[in-house]
């Protein structure tokens, strides 16, 4: 029996979710597993009226479970950085999900904006470390306001962070089988710090994985490869602020927002699996979001917990779906509603 924490959010976030839900019902019924889910209303509309965003309790009520399903976050009638702040954020950062973990894979049927690539040639997983870096929020402002105005955005990076996540990404490509290389990405020549650390920590972790091809590329050339030649990537590993970056980018190449899912992992502790698009408000109530995206973040949250087949049997339903049936990912220009993808999905399992 899995616990299930389920915050659907703001905007589109309660609609793509409710199509994750009944994939997951009609799965867990042919892999046959059981589970139990609890909804939370952490969002735009509860923090309008509490003006509460996560109350310190819900951290540790969500250390009950074995993983948290999240909708979307952002809501046009709050300011924008108090929802990603004080609720993404805080989740990652209080639960210790210090892997951000996003697949860059172009299904069969989904039009990518990279010519003369197709499925065989993107397909590989970004590693991003989650809770260190620019994001941890330090600064500050000299002489505010005047002509002399200075102001400092602290990276911070730790010897155990960083290792943390270099030793996740190592494990990751071992065990995910398939070209056995990783590729650190980073921006050694310039930012000498925080990257001297990254770099020597990443080589000397890399002398006890004899069997994983090591290389490196600054991110602007990381950039340029992933247009040009992304079936030379397997797994890259990155920090927090360039791994922010290059998936978006990975998630155009892979067909869109409408594709790209997620997840923050706490290897040792409970996860959370999201879709990338965010909240879309001006779409929401009228049934033509794309739910892909929740759906295969549902999908990597079964592959987590254990529930490999049933991921397993998600990832190939997705792909019947956008070869036989989507005109497009696009929200309204698919040629079927949410809920008939999500009804799709699940008749094809």
């Amino acid at each position: 029996m899995y616990k299930i924490a389920v915050i659907p959010g703001d905007g589109t976030g309660p609609e793509v979710v409710n199509e994750g839900l009944k994939v997951l019902d009609a799965v867990s019924r042919k892999a046959n597993f059981k589970y139990d889910t609890k909804m939370f209303d952490y969002g735009g509309e509860r923090y309008r009226k509490t003006g509460v965003t996560l109350p310190d309790s819900a951290l540790e009520e969500f250390k009950k479970f074995d993983a948290i399903y999240l909708g979307a976050v952002g809501d046009p009638e709050v300011k924008p950085g108090i929802l990603e702040k004080g609720l993404l954020l805080k989740l990652r950062f209080g639960l210790q999900q210090y892997i951000n973990l996003r697949p860059v894979k172009l299904y069969p049927g989904v039009w990518t904006p990279v010519r003369d690539k197709g499925p065989e040639d993107i397909d590989f997983v970004v590693v991003r470390e989650n809770n260190e870096g620019l994001y941890v929020g330090e600064g500050e402002f000299k002489d505010k306001g005047t002509e002399n105005e200075i102001a400092l955005q602290i990276s911070r990076n730790t010897r155990k962070g960083v290792e943390r996540c270099i030793r996740f990404a190592f494990e990751y490509t071992k065990k995910r089988n398939k070209r056995k290389k990783l590729t650190l990405c980073g921006k050694t020549n310039v930012l000498t710090y925080a990257w001297d650390l990254w770099e020597r920590t990443f080589y000397e972790v890399a002398k006890e994985y004899k069997e994983i091809q090591t290389d490196y590329t600054h991110v602007d050339a990381t950039c340029m490869w992933m247009i040009k030649n992304p079936e030379w990537f397997d797994v890259i590993v990155t920090d927090n602020m360039f791994g922010d970056i290059i998936t978006d980018l990975g998630a155009m190449i892979q067909g869109g927002m409408g594709i790209a899912a997620g997840g923050n992992l706490n290897p040792e502790g409970v996860s959370m699996f999201e879709p990338i698009g965010g909240s879309a408000p001006k779409y929401t109530g009228k049934n033509v979001i794309n739910p892909l995206a929740a759906i295969c973040a549902l999908e990597m949250l079964l592959e987590h917990i254990g529930e490999e087949k049933a991921a397993s049997m998600i990832e190939r339903s997705v792909i019947r779906v956008t070869s036989e049936k989507l005109k497009s990912l696009s929200a309204g220009k698919m040629g079927c509603t949410t809920q008939e993808v999500g009804d799709l999905v699940a008749e094809f399992l």
